[in-house]
């Protein structure tokens, strides 16, 4: 008896220590280059930090989203954004694939494209934009996501490319729209400690942040008023993006509360929310700290 109960205990330790060891594959999938980086920055670099490995995927190559630039030139020149904001948040990869920006649709390509792409990362946690958004790129980028999240399991389709034993962890990334319904904060993430290297990955995509997105919002009046020094700027954008990675909403708190407690909640500044899809995988909340295995036990 003696001998079972110590074979038990190595067991259940050896189980613990390779769970702790264990690499988790997140790829989170997004419309345009930036997309990822403002929605899941600084907690992609928390994951990054601890060794796991985050891809991002832009479905298109963002080479409509700029007043005064487009075309190729503009679509490389995201693409070298990208590559640089991912250095920056520390992640393993940054792809961006070659539709047009403002011309996504969720057609059987790009579906099987994204499945194609979950199955070579080996996913354990794909991350989309809800497909209720502004911008037709968000919603069917998000739409074509929920479209593979089943099929990244099924053989025969996509045989060329080996399907997932299991079904991942499908997460919605935080947007501001509230129909037909809004998004639900099941895991909210601090990141104070990686909100620079969000800042950082942010301040890579100078044609967005610091001039396509300003005039949108007033046009050369407003790209006028943004600094032109490179520390200024980025002092702008930290501002900008600490302010809101800062709005915790009482349904955010007691997201926080409940996987930080209450005293470690209270002191958080800035935040993360995702949304657990009702595709794929349904996590237990066992399941989704071993999944966020930054969140205090």
């Amino acid at each position: 008896m003696k001998k079972l109960v110590l074979l038990f205990f190595a067991f259940t330790i050896i189980q613990t220590l390779q769970s702790q060891e264990r690499k988790l594959n997140i790829i989170a999938i997004g419309a345009h280059p930036d997309d990822c980086d403002s929605k899941f920055g600084g907690t992609a670099a928390l994951f990054a930090k601890m060794g796991h490995n985050v891809k991002f995927l832009a479905l298109t190559s963002g080479d409509a989203g700029h007043q005064s630039e487009g075309g190729g030139a503009l679509g490389n020149r995201r693409r070298e954004e990208a590559k640089n904001a991912g250095e920056a948040l520390g992640i393993a990869e940054y792809q961006t694939l070659d539709n047009h920006d403002g011309e996504l649709l969720p057609s059987l390509q790009v579906r099987h494209d994204v499945i194609r792409a979950i199955r070579k990362w080996d996913a354990d946690i794909v991350l989309g934009l809800r497909p209720n958004d502004y911008h037709p790129d968000h919603r069917n980028a998000g739409k074509v996501v929920i479209d593979a999240s089943y099929m990244v399991i099924v053989p025969n389709v996509c045989p060329d490319t080996p399907p997932l034993n299991k079904n991942p962890l499908f997460l919605f990334m935080q947007d501001r729209f509230q129909r037909p319904y809004k998004h639900q904060p099941d895991v909210v993430i601090a990141i104070d400690e990686t909100i620079e290297l969000k800042i950082d990955g942010l301040h890579a995509h100078t044609s967005q942040m610091y001039e396509w997105l300003p005039w949108t919002n007033g046009g050369d009046a407003s790209v006028a008023k943004i600094p032109t020094s490179t520390k200024e700027r980025r002092e702008w954008l930290a501002k900008r993006t600490k302010s809101r990675s800062g709005i915790i909403s009482p349904e955010k708190m007691n997201s926080l509360e409940k996987w930080y407690g209450k005293d470690l909640a209270k002191k958080v500044k800035y935040v993360e929310s995702f949304e657990v899809a009702e595709y794929g995988m349904q996590p237990t909340d066992k399941d989704l700290r071993e999944f966020f295995p930054m969140l205090e036990k």
